[in-house]
């Protein structure tokens, strides 16, 4: 039997495409179907949430991060043969970087030739469904709506009348209601969705979200919907490794979570055993790594740990003076800072560079980044140009150097400061920019490489 797959997109961001992606994973995962998730775009939260619903790793695609067929083979590579795949949007289905929709839902719907079952937040309103949903399906003739689910059904009637102007159009049939909720199914905060890492109650929610697509959604029209996948799609190719790997250390706990899949699988690819470290509960690094990779997260919620380990901060401290190749990327640039501010109260980090961070109120940087490397860097070589991404509500408070010291220049997106990011310290290069494996090759290459030299330095 062949993969089976669909988009699942919405009018705007805040539709409920995550309760409903999330819900259908949950669901066909409980029934005992083999489920692959994908979440379209730059995103940490969903796809943690898709991942743990369906059991196996989420997978990212972005057609701005990542070049067509890079996103096809990864795609193809990682759909079980006989599995239900669920691949969740971002913003509104036709929203991009541009007027023409640039790397869109829809560009990429069209791209992996996919369906899409489209969610509409139907609160206030009733027959405007109707046009709403026609106006999705002619904006563009190439983009398939197979089905419609609706979402903030106040009550039978509400439901009655809007399903009645659909048919009344000839529109793509209702294949799910998501009734109207006192609460918010996902645990929320002030950033957002509550990553499940963090969620007590994260298990309870997916059990939660199951019931909800098991009793409002029509899952086997849902199942029939979905495009069969070609049994021999473009498949990725992995490297050959004939060296000894190298061993690299990965924080990864309720403040460090923000790691692509790809990343990771790019590293184990080029030759390295990845080792995972909790920076709130280790008391060291261990003595034998020949590199760190600090992703993103939330280091201000955990900043009275992170502040109370101060055997694991000092030893992270020391091994960057040591020479150890580290990389780090926005959560993590902000734990290799001096201290952070959080309301009046000052929290000690890692100490590798003498920045002091704040919290802003709103996003300091947010959306795709692109920038040119121009300064020597452990990890990247000069010249090349780097797509990424960013999103942080932190600031800069004080920092002792200059703008023209960072390495990186931004082409596109904020950086550090003064239009610039990347910081060096020895073997260290410490980013606000968030980069996706599949469309930067040298990243994975020349972190093993760099900790390849560290080894065979010992």
């Amino acid at each position: 039997m062949s993969a089976r797959a669909l988009v699942v997109a919405g009018l705007a961001g805040g539709s409920g495409k995550s309760v409903v992606a999330v819900g259908l994973a949950a669901a066909w995962r409980e029934a005992g179907r083999t489920v692959a998730t994908f979440k379209k775009g730059p995103d940490y939260i969903d796809a943690g949430w898709l991942a743990r619903a369906a059991g196996r790793p989420c997978y990212n695609l972005d057609p701005y991060l990542s070049p067509v067929e890079e996103l096809r083979r990864g795609f193809y590579s990682h759909c079980p043969p006989d599995g239900l795949v669920v691949l969740e949007g971002n913003r509104g289905l036709f929203d991009g970087v541009d007027a023409a929709g640039g790397y869109s839902t829809a560009e990429l719907a069209c791209q992996l030739d996919l369906p899409v079952l489209l969610v509409v937040n139907c609160s206030k309103t009733t027959r405007t469904v109707a046009a709403l949903v026609m106006g999705c399906q002619v904006f563009d003739p190439r983009v398939r709506l197979v089905g419609v689910v609706l979402n903030q059904i106040a009550n039978a009637r509400h439901e009655a009348v809007i399903r009645a102007s659909l048919a009344l159009r000839g529109l793509p049939p209702v294949l799910g209601v998501v009734r109207r909720r006192r609460r918010d199914i996902f645990p929320m905060r002030h950033l957002g969705i509550t990553p499940h890492q963090e969620s007590e109650g994260a298990e309870r929610t997916l059990a939660e979200l199951a019931a909800l697509a098991r009793e409002g959604f029509d899952l086997a029209a849902i199942e029939a919907a979905m495009a069969e996948l070609p049994a021999a799609g473009p498949q990725a190719v992995a490297p050959t490794v004939t060296t000894a790997p190298v061993r690299i250390g990965i924080l990864r706990d309720a403040a460090f979570q923000f790691y692509y899949e790809e990343n990771l699988e790019a590293l184990r690819g080029a030759g390295a055993e990845l080792v995972e470290i909790n920076a709130l509960t280790a008391a060291a690094l261990p003595p034998d790594l020949d590199g760190l990779y600090i992703g993103g997260g939330f280091p201000e919620t955990s900043a009275d740990l992170l502040a109370e380990n101060e055997g694991f901060r000092i030893s992270v401290r020391n091994a960057a003076q040591d020479g150890l190749p580290i990389y780090a990327e926005c959560g993590g640039l902000i734990f290799l800072g001096r201290a952070i501010v959080l309301e009046g109260r000052e929290y000690p980090l890692a100490g590798v560079f003498p920045i002091t961070f704040g919290l802003g109120k709103k996003p300091q940087a947010h959306g795709y980044s692109q920038f040119r490397v121009e300064g020597a860097n452990p990890f990247y070589p000069v010249g090349s140009v780097i797509r990424g991404h960013e999103f942080r509500y932190s600031t800069v408070d004080a920092w002792d150097g200059q703008p023209e010291e960072l390495t990186l220049a931004m082409e596109r997106g904020t950086g550090f400061q003064g239009g610039r990011d990347g910081l060096v310290f020895g073997n260290v290069l410490a980013l606000y920019t968030h980069v996706l494996a599949s469309g930067t090759p040298a990243w994975a290459s020349g972190l093993v490489a760099a900790a390849r030299r560290r080894k065979s330095s010992r």
